[in-house]
């Protein structure tokens, strides 16, 4: 790889700018300065300094957020802020998007990447990726919803959900829920209340496949997935 698109890649500049640091003398390659823009680097092998710091190459990211409410999962909209936005400026360059969408009013767990296979992938209906959700339903949630969530619910539209797995933490007015599903389909979670006479007030996301919501993140903070944890989304994409 060219040096200047490296560096450029890397969020120090555009290639110009690029330019303007290799000509100040502000690169090094294995110990040595270089300011020639053309010089082909060896990401794995090559150890590349700018103004002293090294350069480590990364092509994707891959990252864990705990969404707030009022939040667009969304790259970008001429009305609302976005997932994108709350990130900071050094992991913006990288442009990662919202592997699938959480509503605004919805917390939680929110995978963000680059990686655009892996994304489609992930979300792939063939795939069936299970994801946890946890929520306050206005109504007393029975084990007749159980029954009915492990069957399949018709929404609104007519579509016939696939099975979700409904686990009751506490029926009353205002029941506390688990639910697993395998779909993602527009505001589904709170639809498939709706198909048995109840509403959502509050959902969070817990979890996507293997990686379970950091507990240590607030609303709103994000950080990368460990490389075992980026282990595990590969492991069930590529199954």
């Amino acid at each position: 790889m060219r040096l200047d698109k490296l560096l450029s890649n890397m969020g120090f500049g555009s290639r110009k700018e690029v330019g303007k640091l290799l000509k100040k003398g502000a690169v090094k390659v294995n110990e040595e300065t270089v300011k020639s823009s053309s010089l082909q680097v060896d990401t794995e092998k090559d150890y590349i300094t700018i103004l002293g710091e090294q350069v480590i190459y990364k092509e994707f990211v891959y990252l864990m957020m705990n969404k707030p409410q009022g939040i667009l999962s969304a790259t970008e909209d001429s009305r609302d802020e976005t997932v994108v936005d709350i990130l900071e400026e050094e992991d913006q360059h990288f442009k990662p998007f919202p592997v699938g969408r959480l509503d605004k009013d919805t917390e939680g767990f929110l995978l963000l990447t680059n990686d655009g296979k892996l994304a489609h992938n992930l979300l792939s209906p063939k795939k069936g990726v299970p994801k946890v959700y946890f929520a306050h339903v206005s109504g007393v949630v029975t084990e007749e919803d159980v029954v009915e969530f492990e069957r399949g619910v018709m929404l609104d539209d007519g579509y016939v959900t696939k099975p979700g797995i409904l686990r009751i933490i506490k029926s009353a007015e205002l029941s506390e829920i688990e639910l697993t599903i395998t779909e993602g389909k527009y505001h589904q979670v709170k639809r498939m209340f709706e198909a048995v006479g109840k509403k959502v007030v509050y959902l969070k996301r817990l979890s996507m496949g293997p990686l379970v919501l950091d507990d240590e993140l607030k609303l709103g903070e994000y950080r990368d997935l460990t490389e075992s944890e980026i282990a595990l989304l590969f492991n069930i994409s590529e199954k």
